[in-house]
């Protein structure tokens, strides 16, 4: 016969006031880890794929004389 291990389903019901807030899980972490964090956040908004950094595009602008 096999062994079947289950997982206890646990929770824990808490209150909106009772939460903990952002700002003190961010305390709990070190400033590595939250310089880190931001770092990750910044690549994804630009969508960076490539660690190269991406450089502006050029603009040309005809001029008559």
């Amino acid at each position: 016969m096999e062994n079947r291990r289950e997982i206890a389903k646990v929770y824990r019901k808490v209150g909106l006031k009772d939460q903990p807030g952002d700002f003190a899980y961010w305390q709990s972490k070190s400033y590595e880890e939250r310089l880190a964090a931001l770092e990750e956040i910044r690549q994804e908004y630009h969508g960076w794929e490539n660690p190269a950094e991406p450089r502006l595009q050029r603009v040309y602008t005809i001029v008559k004389r």
